[in-house]
């Protein structure tokens, strides 16, 4: 499965530490994130990142356009509610793009690991059917 990373600034430590706590089951999936996020992952799980643009230079619009053609089957974006960012509505624009493409996507860490959790169990493969 192809699975979407991305963390705001504030949230990137953790994202590194969410990867390094399930590098075993990202490690059987293809992993796609915006350039820095991508970067520090493959820094502390030596796990292949696909990496984008950052962010704020277009990386969220590219997995936005990933995410609007069916390829991606998940999304895990931690942000941070608490500083906006000047990309707020390519944030938004994701977070839409998987409710009308029924593509799972985790903004904070306890749904997080509920997705991945339910990866590792085989409760996602419906999105293998879904993508025909």
């Amino acid at each position: 499965m192809n699975i979407g990373l991305v963390a705001h600034d504030a949230k990137k430590k953790l994202m590194q530490n969410l990867c390094i706590a399930y590098k075993g089951i990202f490690g059987k999936h293809d992993l796609y994130a915006t350039a820095t996020t991508g970067r520090l992952i493959e820094e502390v799980t030596n796990l292949s990142v696909h990496k984008y643009l950052a962010g704020h230079l277009g990386g969220v619009q590219q997995l936005a356009s990933e995410v609007e053609n069916n390829d991606i089957d998940m999304v895990i974006f931690l942000r941070d509610p608490l500083n906006p960012k000047k990309h707020d509505p390519d944030i938004h624009n994701i977070m839409s793009l998987c409710d009308m493409h029924n593509i799972p996507i985790a903004t904070n860490l306890a749904t997080a690991e509920l997705l991945i959790l339910a990866l590792d169990r085989g409760d996602l493969s419906w999105r293998e059917m879904y993508k025909k």
